[in-house]
Order: structure tokens, then sequence, then C-alpha cells
């Protein structure tokens, strides 16, 4: 049983510019604690990735809008389809989809995870703690094991694919080597990359089943090589191109061959 102070509010929004809002779960570990991102169009909104599920997301994505939404993970770990299951319109990518048509069970203890997950967070200098939560939501949880609920998807994603929100569109980048079906979102205009856990600054994991370091090194080639201007990831705070350029580069000198 779960000993922990509540938590109310769960979620934490902060408003950015170009119509872009930060949805995050500050009482879950680095590691777990997946980025949401909501961004609002004239027509449709688009909310990439939905967290672990533990609370309910879509009212506070509604709070900022009254415009259809489609949710969009950027590929089918627990931490970023936890709350896939509340929203009507959900895309993935094609090599993913059948993940999210089942209930999956997911534990919140650091012990279920294997060195291929915990070891390039401690040698990044984070602490471990036993549960990956200091605190529990609302309504409380009585363990660390929950449910993610089945969440099929309504429109399966390829590269080159476009997701049109009226006055905005973002091009489907196929990203694999974190895991097959990783994705970005791309808005060559604004030079906006949603990047999911294809990047991110802090430690990257590309020893999970199913990641590829090959795959990999070809994503960041291909990423140092985009006229990205802002990278918003699937964790750790947003950065610009020389950030980029840095955290590519560096994954390619130990990686690459």
């Amino acid at each position: 049983m779960l000993d922990l102070p509540v938590a109310d509010p769960w979620f934490v929004t902060e408003r950015g510019s170009q119509g872009i809002s930060l949805i995050t779960e500050p009482h879950v570990h680095p590691l777990l604690r997946c980025n949401v991102w909501h961004v609002r169009g004239r027509t449709q909104d688009l909310v990439v990735d939905t967290s672990l599920g533990l609370r309910p997301l879509r009212a506070i994505v509604e709070a900022e809008s009254t415009n259809p939404l489609l949710a969009v993970a950027t590929h089918s770990h627990g931490d970023h389809v936890g709350g896939m299951h509340e929203f009507a319109n959900r895309a993935i990518h094609i090599s993913e989809a059948s993940d999210l048509d089942t209930d999956r069970p997911y534990d919140l203890a650091s012990a279920g995870y294997g060195e291929s997950v915990l070891g390039p967070y401690r040698a990044g200098g984070y602490d471990i703690p036993d549960v990956l939560i200091d605190a529990v939501p609302s309504g409380g949880m009585m363990s660390t094991k929950f449910g993610l609920q089945r969440s099929p998807a309504t429109q399966l994603l390829q590269e080159g694919d476009v997701i049109d929100l009226g006055d905005r569109a973002f091009e489907v980048l196929h990203l694999p080597g974190h895991s097959p079906g990783c994705i970005g979102l791309w808005e060559e205009r604004s030079g906006v990359l949603f990047s999911g856990d294809a990047l991110y600054d802090g430690p990257l994991l590309d020893d999970l089943d199913g990641s590829d370091h090959a795959d990999y090194c070809a994503t960041m080639r291909r990423l140092l090589e985009l006229p990205v201007t802002e990278v918003h990831g699937g964790h750790e705070a947003s950065f610009g191109r020389s950030r980029l350029i840095e955290l590519c580069s560096a994954y390619l000198q130990e990686r690459g061959s």
C-alpha cells in the first residue's frame, strides 16, 4: 500500500508561445514524467502524448479550447499513452498501433525496470527511488500497479502524413531508434519539432526491447539536417537548435560507426 501525500491538482499547465501549452505531472519521476503538448489550431487542436493516465487529462485540455481534439502518441510506451482512451480521435504510427489495442499492466515501482532503463538515469545523476512518484492523485492509489486501458487507434500515421489544424500543419517524421514506431511532428513554417522520445535533453534510452542503435543513428543524422529552431521533447525542458546539434552529435560520437 502506498503511503504518500495527496497532490491536487495533479497536472500543471504552462502556457507558452505560438499557441502551445505544456502539461506535466510534477510528482512523477523524470523517467516517467511525459510532456503532454497541447497545440491550439483554428479548426482542430493537437494533443501530443497523454501521460501515464493516473488522472483524467482531457478536461485539462478542453478548458483551453472548444475545438475537436486529436491525440497523437509519439510511440506506444506506457508513460506516453495512459490517457489515449479519453480521446475520441487517436493516432499513432502504424508499426505500433497494435500496442494500443489491448489492456496492459503498468508498474510504478522502480524494481520492475531493468538496467537498460534505470542505468542511463543513474549515470546521468538522477536518484532512483523505490516508487517513481512522490505523491498520489486525489482519490488515492492503493498500489504501484495499475492498468493502461485499451485505446485502439482511429488514425494510422506514416512518414510524410500531414496533420492539419486549419491554420498550421505538422508533417509526420518517422524517427525510429528508441522504438520502431517513434515519430516526430514537424512544422516547417515555424521550425517547431515535437520529437517525442527520439530526442530530449536527458538520458536517451536505446537498449529497450524494440530499440535499434543503427536506426537511432540514422534518426540523429536526419535531425541534424532538419532546420529546427525549437524542440519540444517527450521529457525534460524544450531547447533550440544549438542544443539539438550538441545532443545529436554526442549520440553519434558514442554510438555511430
